[in-house]
């Protein structure tokens, strides 16, 4: 089952509406969502001010803000920040948690919709966000809303090979027993495989930015049986389901976590960061 990065990148095909689709499924379980996926690496955060000149007083557009998982960590980093996502309970969870940030404002609304406020952005920052942006306007739309100079930080979240690697190969019989869009011995990528290149040739099509520049970082993180269950009931593929195959999934996720693997296994995370500066 690919990850929601995989699946938008499917969607990119002419069916934007089921792209559309599974972008919604966040908002259905906002408060799941904040509790089981994992935050971001505070060296991801050292990188934003080395490569996109994020630092006290900066005006961040954060697009596709979900909970807020990337916007507290840039808000006790005192820039000032607009964040924008179109899911109301997902707005709602960043606003409670952002509450004594006063120079934070949540916004409810498409990214591709919003009016673009007058002032210019420095930074526009998009985390595990920007792959359910419109291909057709994201690019464009980030160049609008910065200065001249001024940065597009995109973070991209992906289940790279390693961890209980041996848990990965076996749980696809599960996947294909219940999910007919499962492709025959899927597996993780490697990280090395995963160079970003395709980010980078969208950006230099856009003729809006100049070269783009990355900073990688990997993390395993290990989950308990029914952890490990929140967290892919997060994922939009997976929230997609029907009900029955939904829940027949978990339950043999479950099983083989319980039965083979001691209750516990360990997912490897590639957190990738692009930066791009406005021509």
């Amino acid at each position: 089952m690919p990850d929601d990065t995989a699946a938008a990148r499917r969607d990119d095909r002419p069916a934007e509406s089921r792209r559309a689709r599974l972008s919604r499924t966040f908002d259905e379980d906002a408060e799941l969502y904040d509790r089981a996926r994992p935050g971001y690496p505070p060296r991801l955060y050292d990188d934003l001010a080395e490569l996109a000149d994020v630092r006290p007083g900066s005006r961040v557009l954060e697009v596709g803000c979900g909970t807020g998982q990337a916007t507290v960590p840039l808000a006790a980093r005192g820039c000032r920040i607009t964040a924008v996502d179109a899911g109301p309970r997902m707005a709602a969870v960043a606003r409670r948690k952002l509450a004594g940030h006063p120079a934070v404002e949540v916004v409810t609304a498409r990214f591709e919709r919003w009016p673009l406020p007058a002032g210019p952005f420095d930074t526009v920052v998009s985390a595990t966000a920007f792959h359910w942006i419109d291909p057709a306007v994201r690019m464009a739309r980030a160049a609008d809303a910065l200065r001249p100079g001024g940065a597009l930080a995109v973070v991209r979240t992906q289940h790279v090979r390693g961890g209980t690697e041996r848990f990965f190969a076996e749980v696809q019989r599960c996947y294909e027993r219940f999910d007919p869009d499962t492709r025959p011995g899927l597996l993780p990528p490697r990280a090395a495989g995963l160079d970003g290149s395709d980010h980078a040739a969208e950006v230099a099509r856009s003729g809006r930015f100049g070269p783009t520049v990355f900073r990688r970082h990997e993390r395993d993180i290990t989950y308990s049986t029914a952890e490990y269950l929140d967290l892919l009931r997060t994922y939009s593929g997976h929230r997609a389901l029907p009900p029955a195959a939904r829940e027949g999934l978990l339950g043999c996720v479950a099983g083989l976590i319980d039965g083979r693997y001691g209750g516990r296994v360990t997912k490897r995370y590639l957190f990738e960061l692009a930066v791009s500066h406005r021509r």
